[in-house]
């Protein structure tokens, strides 16, 4: 798969602060790809440049295999965690006129529009001034505006901010949507449940520097410890656990269950393997819970980030 995006050797300085420290991330093509880090790492400062908001100090960005230049702003859609939206403006006339400013002929952008708005239904806002929605209905129409154009790149920072649990759902199934016609999205968020849902790869940014990118499952292969979560029904709960803290590593389980059983993580030499863990459980009780724990995005950018 070739790389739509290619950020090389970035750095970027605010006076004698240093937002970004030679970053490089390469973002595949036809891809969700999540740019993570904690506040103030230097990911929406990386948005800036690849949007040409500001340049960057050393460093070279290439889209589509071409050194980026002003004609890509139109092969580039971007959602700011900050909204753009004029509230005293209707939602259709502003719309329009958004859709024009990315070069839409507005016979073009009418027939979009009517596209979108039926999709997300809200076609009877069309007439409403912004400052008339709550946040998350101005969300949608700011997610139409950014989407309407096809661009080939499509950047979110905290798109579901101001979205209740049924729309959340509804932009990610069109951000998949997108994905699954063509587009590449770089998708920026701190809520980690939604990288887990929707990325393919992802770039940890921490203090300015790059700690961590990949594919997301080689990633969690790798922070992964071997660490089964087990449930059995036995009838000396005592006197199984004692057994089986003589043979593994064995710490307490937090999982929930309805019956009073034995609930505990076990973690295996390598030599050991899953099935031989599993059968030995099944020949001392009911085993109803055998869950390997492999490590969440939230873990792994908690332990990253500390560890850095």
């Amino acid at each position: 798969m070739s790389n739509l995006l290619e950020v090389n050797g970035v750095s970027k300085k605010f006076g004698d602060f240093r937002a970004l420290n030679e970053v490089s991330v390469s973002v595949p093509e036809g891809s969700i790809f999540g740019l993570l880090g904690p506040n103030g790492a230097g990911k929406t400062t990386l948005i800036r440049i690849v949007n040409q908001i500001t340049m960057p100090d050393s460093g070279t960005v290439h889209l589509d295999g071409e050194l980026l230049n002003p004609s890509h702003i139109s092969a580039i859609g971007y959602l700011p965690e900050e909204r753009g939206l004029y509230k005293s403006m209707k939602v259709g006339e502003q719309a329009l006129y958004l859709a024009q400013l990315k070069g839409l002929s507005k016979a073009e952008a009418k027939k979009r529009l009517k596209y979108w708005f039926d999709r997300l239904e809200i076609g009877d806002w069309w007439n409403k001034k912004i400052e008339e929605l709550s946040k998350g209905m101005a969300q949608k129409v700011q997610f139409v505006v950014t989407v309407l154009h096809d661009p080939k790149l499509l950047i979110f920072d905290e798109p579901f901010s101001g979205f209740d649990p049924i729309n959340a759902n509804l932009i990610k199934d069109e951000i998949l949507r997108l994905r699954d016609n063509g587009a590449t999205v770089i998708f920026s968020t701190h809520r980690m449940e939604s990288v887990e849902e929707l990325c393919d790869e992802i770039a940890l940014i921490n203090k300015s520097n790059k700690i961590l990118d990949g594919k997301l499952v080689d990633i969690k292969r790798q922070y992964k410890i071997n660490t089964f979560e087990v449930g059995i029904r036995t009838s000396d709960n005592n006197q199984l656990r004692q057994e089986l803290e003589s043979k593994f590593e064995v710490s307490n389980a937090k999982f929930k269950t309805l019956d009073d059983e034995l609930k505990v993580n076990i973690k295996l030499d390598e030599a050991i393997k899953p099935n031989d863990l599993l059968n030995y459980l099944t020949s001392k009780g009911e085993v109803s819970h055998f869950v390997e724990l492999i490590p969440s995005v939230n873990d792994i950018f908690i332990q990253t980030v500390k560890n850095n």
